[in-house]
């Protein structure tokens, strides 16, 4: 590949990504099994596709089952902190497939790189956060006519992405990954659970055990983050706006209260809802000195860090990913991660082993819009139910558990209606 065909950090980290990516790959045994399927049936022969994604060693072992499908791929990050370098440089030096990402780039650089994937003219696009999917709607109108469908892997994408076909924008059909259940119910609960854990420890390196850690939302993201902050001895205080989820998370065993109220006790505070300034500058106005701030939605604007910008009289970076905000008061109001996800800015992301159901997911649903999207309407579709279950068997057998099957005389029962006591 000619340097115009890409642009990574340095190409000479390839060898350390191959290992990287191989290392997944054995927590991956669900995209082994799909990447086996693939290299025999080549669904996507020929197709290209360009994918927004993360750039991790788990994201590479995607790119390669799409690869052995017969796509013709070109990826991009979604996240201007969340690419790890050696395995970008993996990817085109050993694996050839053109990669636009490089960790800390600034944001004109980030549009530069979904520039470049559009510029692939694709078939098919893969998104974490619909960056790709907004570009061809508000810039790039004259591809959609090229474009057979999307997928779409985050809970804040799937947001904008319903928005869009709420209001008639939509002009392609679109899977919802994340709405699979082998993906929010796993993935987003204990994969952002453990990792988000994993990025604040790896940029404090301040003891959870006995602080007051507040997580914002309750849905399967931000109930793994309360889970696992209390299973590491953390006094969790959940905030809402939905009342069924509140009360959920009350019976889970936590203390449920405004962010107002919340903020003032806390430690820790870590926002994962997909929405805008949950962290706002009322909040900032009552934290206690030394408090860690951090997000792990796909966005940084849950946190309104202008405000936050607008009151410091001083700011200094006491350690790699850390931002300290020196308030007229004296309070020092510490910034995770820049705000962006913190589990990739300051930590490796998510296991591969959850990952594994996640890019099964999607793998599966891009061959399906695929072959399926032209009689599709322009609007987000579930996953569908047969697809789910295959990658839940996979993963039991991957793991050695059998599970029961239903007799002739129990599928029976559960059809009718005449048997009763």
């Amino acid at each position: 590949m000619s340097k115009k065909e890409f642009d990574v950090k340095d190409l000479n980290l390839a060898e350390q990504g191959r290992w990287r990516i191989e290392w997944a790959l054995k927590e991956m045994p669900v995209i082994r099994s799909v990447m086996e399927r693939f290299q025999k049936e080549r669904p996507l022969e020929g197709v290209k596709m360009s994918g927004c994604l993360h750039i991790t060693s788990e994201t590479a072992n995607l790119a390669r089952a799409l690869q052995a499908a017969g796509a013709d791929l070109v990826l991009t990050a979604s996240n201007p902190l969340s690419t790890q370098d050696d395995v970008a440089a993996a990817l085109v030096s050993v694996f050839e497939i053109p990669v636009f990402a490089i960790k800390g780039e600034d944001n004109a650089t980030y549009y530069q790189h979904l520039n470049a994937a559009l510029d692939h003219r694709p078939n098919l696009t893969m998104d974490d956060g619909a960056d790709l999917v907004s570009m061809l709607h508000k810039d790039r109108t004259n591809q959609i006519p090229d474009i057979v469908g999307s997928t779409e892997e985050t809970t804040t994408g799937i947001i904008r992405l319903r928005a869009m076909a709420a209001s008639g924008a939509l002009k392609f059909p679109v899977m919802a990954v994340n709405d699979a259940d082998t993906k929010h119910m796993f993935d987003n609960r204990y994969g952002t659970g453990q990792s988000t854990l994993d990025g604040i420890i790896r940029a404090t390196n301040i003891l959870i055990a006995g602080k007051t850690f507040v997580v914002a939302g309750y849905g399967w993201c931000s109930r793994g983050i309360a889970m696992r902050a209390r299973g590491m001895g953390a006094n969790v205080i959940v905030t809402e706006i939905d009342p069924l989820k509140a009360l959920e998370a009350v019976m889970d065993g936590f203390r449920v209260m405004p962010m107002i109220e919340a903020a003032p006790q806390a430690d820790f505070i870590c926002s994962a809802t997909g929405d805008k300034n949950v962290i706002d500058r009322h909040h900032f106005e009552v934290m206690k000195d030394g408090c860690c701030v951090s997000n792990s939605g796909h966005f940084n604007v849950e946190i309104n860090i202008p405000a936050l910008e607008e009151m410091a009289v001083g700011k200094r970076s006491p350690r790699a990913f850390v931002d300290e905000y020196i308030l007229p008061d004296g309070r020092n109001i510490r910034l995770l991660g820049e705000g962006r996800l913190v589990n990739l800015a300051a930590a490796e992301g998510h296991p591969a082993a959850v990952m594994d159901m996640s890019f099964a997911n999607q793998a599966l649903a891009a061959v399906y819009v695929f072959q399926n999207g032209k009689n599709m309407e322009n609007k987000v579709y579930r996953i569908p139910e047969e697809i789910d279950r295959e990658i839940a068997r996979f993963k039991l057998e991957s793991m050695g558990i059998k599970i029961d099957i239903l007799t002739e005389e129990q599928e029976a029962y559960l059809n009718s209606w005449e048997e009763g006591t």
